[in-house]
């Protein structure tokens, strides 16, 4: 069978898959913290026909001659850029100014997500738009965190205040301090926000909700609070919008368009060839 029905086929599954990432970017453009990702083409092995040989004293060298045999889809990539900041006045919406994810409880492991839509439940834990618990850190006498990450609840240190005294307010600071005003007319810090970093964001692998999980090549989430390293700031009242870009998308839909109608012309020219070839016998 010739070579370019093969490789016609190929790109229509390549682009195929490039319309298919396209949709769901452009499904997901006003989806909260969501991030595009996009499509990277490899060609495949290709066939040696006639191997390269070096020169000698009677007759230069010679290249290879070599036939592509179609092309394979060599990744997805994820945009990490930052969106655009939505304000909406609610004191547990967070935004992450920067590098950085929120950390949320889901059963037994940590899932990881930009989009800050949290609220507190009827127990007071702080959670997001699914239920997963957002993590955090329990704070000392000093007001630093201590020990290791946990459900972030406004009765945190209910235990330590003074007989009668309830919590009347609370906010939300650029490093993730929940602050709360008491009916003692005390300030006091009640927990942090946790912020996990990653040496290859890239390589999280998405679980949906618009939340990530570790994978083997995005390395360990490295666990600290806002403002601490590379991690960035957090803005309270505000959410982070969709970081797709529609202008982007569409020319996207055109190319694997256009590519998918150049491969398929590919299939039905090299289907013409066939049909000669058999009409030999008739002639």
């Amino acid at each position: 069978m010739l070579r370019s029905l093969f490789a016609g086929i190929s790109g229509l599954r390549a682009n195929q898959t490039m319309l298919d990432v396209t949709g769901n970017n452009i499904a997901n453009a006003n989806t909260t913290g969501f991030k595009s990702s996009s499509t990277v083409f490899s060609d495949t092995l290709s066939q040696m026909l006639t191997a390269a040989s070096g020169g000698n004293a009677s007759r230069g060298g010679t290249n290879p001659i070599q036939v592509g045999l179609g092309v394979q889809l060599a990744s997805t990539s994820l945009n990490f850029n930052q969106g655009s900041a939505e304000t909406t006045g609610r004191p547990t919406d967070l935004m992450l100014q920067g590098d950085g994810m929120f950390v949320l409880r889901d059963g037994q492991e940590n899932v990881y997500t930009r989009n800050g839509a949290f609220s507190f439940d009827q127990t007071g834990d702080l959670v997001a738009p699914d239920g997963t618990r957002v993590q955090g850190y329990a704070l000392d006498a000093n007001g630093q965190p201590t020990g290791g990450l946990t459900d972030l609840n406004l009765h945190m240190i209910d235990s330590s205040l003074p007989a009668g005294v309830e919590l009347k307010s609370y906010d939300i600071s650029s490093d993730g301090m929940i602050r709360g005003v008491f009916s003692d007319g005390v300030q006091r810090n009640i927990g942090q926000v946790a912020v996990a970093d990653f040496n290859n964001p890239q390589g999280l692998e998405k679980v949906g909700d618009t939340e990530f999980r570790e994978s083997a090549n995005s390395g360990a989430a490295q666990l600290g609070v806002a403002g601490q390293g590379q991690r960035g700031q957090i803005m309270a009242g505000a959410l982070e919008m969709s970081n797709v870009d529609l202008s982007q998308e569409f020319t996207n839909l055109i190319l694997a368009q256009r590519g998918f109608q150049a491969s398929a012309r590919v299939i039905t020219t090299s289907d013409s060839v066939l049909e000669e070839l058999v009409n030999l016998k008739r002639q």
